[in-house]
Order: structure tokens, then sequence, then C-alpha cells
């Protein structure tokens, strides 16, 4: 036995008779998430542009790359900030704990070859 099914506007395949004002529903949410994933990465690039800064001015003066007690205040606040946007604050910790990782290898990599 076999079902026809039609394409809906993202190309997958959907069953025939499924209702056109799901699809189009689906469709919009899906535009709404490529959105903000396109937003997301803007704003990491941001982040990333003022860390880089951050880490020539730690290099220059001779600091460490990393500070624990500011990533400590840090880890406490966007935990805080998702509890208040009711996001799960460990998955934001572990978020930012990932950020922060990659923040201090690029602090690293400044700071050998200043």
């Amino acid at each position: 036995m076999t079902t026809s099914h039609t394409s809906d506007t993202n190309g997958a395949a959907a069953p025939e008779g499924q209702d056109e004002a799901v699809r189009a529903e689906l469709s919009r949410l899906r535009e709404s998430i490529d959105n903000i994933d396109a937003a997301v990465v803007h704003m990491l690039a941001e982040r990333f542009k003022c860390t880089q800064q951050v880490g020539h001015l730690k290099a220059n003066h001779h600091l460490p790359p990393a500070d624990p007690a500011r990533e400590a205040r840090q880890i406490a606040r966007l935990r805080e900030l998702a509890e208040n946007a009711r996001l799960d604050p460990a998955f934001a910790e572990k978020l930012l704990n990932f950020i922060i990782a990659e923040v201090i290898r690029h602090h690293e990599t400044i700071a050998k070859s200043s």
C-alpha cells in the first residue's frame, strides 16, 4: 500500500490531506527559529569581538587568560537570568562554560603570540 505525499514549504514530505494551516504554522515557526539562530550567531560574534579585546589587554599587561572569580560570578548571573527567563539554569551554565572555555583558549593563543 502506498501513501501519496506532498511537499511542505521546507521540502519535507507531508501526508496528503494534511491541513494547510498546520503546514503554514510549522513553516512560520521554523522561519522564526531560523531568525533566532541567526541572531544568536551574530550576538556570539559580537561577544567574541569583545573578549578578543580583553585577551589583548590581558596579554599586554601580563594578566592570566582565565579569571575564575569572574567566571563564577558570570555563571551565577547567567543561572539567575535563565531562571527568570524560564530556561533550564543547568543548560545555561553548560552553554556559558563552553563559551568560557573557548574564550580562555583564545586568550592563551593571544598571550603566546604577544
